[in-house]
Order: C-alpha cells, then structure tokens, then sequence
C-alpha cells in the first residue's frame, strides 16, 4: 500500500500524515510518545488490504510535524479535529497506542460523533480517577522511567528472539520525537463518572508483558466500563502494534468491523 504524504495547518503546528486514499472507512492511527506516523507499517499495509482508509500523523513535535508556537497550549483532540477537518473525514474508527491512547480517549469523550469506534492498546489513556492514578503511580517509578526506551516499551521475548526487529524499532523511535515538547493537555477529566458515559464502543487491550501497562490494569477498568472489550496479546510488551502485529491487528479488525 502506497500512502499519500501532507501536512495539516493547526492551530500552532503543521501535522504531517500519511493517507492511504480511497472511499474505505477511515481509520486513523495515533502513535506512542516513542513513535511517529512512520510507527504503523504493519497496520497500514493489513488495514489497507482488509479496505479502509488508513491515516498515521505526527502529533505535534514528533517526526516531520513542524511546531510554529511551542509554548501554544493546545490539546491533542483539538490537533486531531483539525486534521479530521482538513482531510473532509466521515466518522472513523481510532486506534490509540500507549500516549496516543490519551488522545484517543479525550477525543472519543469530546466528539463522539465523529468515531465509530475506539482502540486503546498499551495506555493509561490519561485516567484521572484517583485509585487509577494511585496504581500507575507505583508502576511508573523513576528507575522504571529512566530505563532505555526499547528495555522498557519492548517485552523480553521480543528483544531476546527479533534483534533486527528490536533496532527497527529503536531507529523508529531515535526519529520520532527529535524536538519534544510536553504532553498535551486534554478537554476532559477522564474520571470513573465521565468514562461510564463514553458513547463509542471501545476495545481496551495491552500486552501480558508489558512493563508499563500491565493486564490488572485492565481490571480496574472493567467495573467501570463493563460493556466495552478486553484483549491481551500473549508476550507483547508495551508495543503490541509492532511486536506481535498479527495478534494486534487481528483484535482490532475482529472489533472495528462490528462498528
């Protein structure tokens, strides 16, 4: 699959995508903190075989996405509505990993309208709620902070067996943020009461390795959302989408294409 690259003008920033084209269904991928619109290759090329319209960007400060006010407090659902704009999308289905799952959920809060459904893969999601907060709290240490990218969002099996994918995705990631700037804030406190009345249907899956966002982390959430989805992906770490794609892409299309 051959993608189409552009830039959107937001409010601050320049967005740079990829567009596979065409009249599927869209579905628009929203990278890791690590990450950048070139994170999804696996997605773009199975996601485009299956007929959606598949669309990565670069949020804001990440590879090829231009930042003309860096101090310009705007929010990645805003970005994301502009993008959306820009490109005359219908509704579409997101599909967040890990800091991108932020954005997906805000933006599933805000508009509605506009998803049809919603994948938070590998993320906090930017749950507000305090026992949440509390417990990622005492998994996201400073020793765990300060270890290596690829030691910390790769799970053991896949470092130890794929060197060549392990490098693949260090380069990915020495690209993706070269001028970072602080996460974006969102439009909405992501608490247990706002989350009860998210109206897209929404799967939530992450890794059985993974360091970050461990599977009990999911069951905190399932009380509180009892009729959205569950998915484990076995042995993937913090980045199912690229470690075990096949896995990934198979609960997410299994999902999107009940929506």
């Amino acid at each position: 699959m051959v993608a189409k690259g552009g830039w959107a003008d937001v409010d601050g920033a320049r967005l740079w995508y990829q567009d596979s084209g065409g009249s599927g269904v869209p579905i628009v991928l929203l990278h890791a903190a690590t990450g950048s619109a070139a994170s999804w290759p696996y997605q773009q090329e199975r996601f485009g075989k299956e007929g959606y319209r598949v669309i990565a960007y670069s949020r804001r400060g990440h590879y090829r996405s231009a930042v003309a006010a860096p101090d310009k407090n705007v929010s990645g659902t805003a970005d994301l509505l502009g993008l959306a704009r820009h490109l005359e999308l219908p509704p579409f289905h997101l599909v967040g990993t890990a800091a991108g799952g932020f954005t997906a959920l805000d933006f599933g809060v805000s508009h509605p309208e506009l998803v049809r459904s919603l994948v938070v893969a590998s993320s906090l999601g930017g749950i507000d709620e305090a026992e949440f907060v509390a417990a990622t709290s005492r998994l996201l240490t400073p020793e765990v902070m300060a270890l290596p990218p690829h030691i910390r969002e790769l799970g053991p099996a896949y470092r130890a067996l794929n060197p060549n994918g392990t490098s693949r995705w260090m380069v990915l990631e020495r690209m993706g943020a070269p001028n970072p700037t602080r996460l974006q804030p969102k439009e909405n406190v992501l608490d247990w009461r706002t989350l009860r009345q998210l109206k897209p249907p929404a799967l939530f899956l992450t890794g059985a390795a993974d360091l970050l966002t461990p599977p009990a982390l999911l069951a905190l959430l399932r009380p509180h959302l009892p009729n959205s989805r569950y998915a484990i992906i076995a042995e993937a770490g913090h980045s199912a989408y690229w470690e075990q794609p096949g896995a990934f892409n198979a609960a997410v299309l299994s999902f999107i294409a009940r929506h």
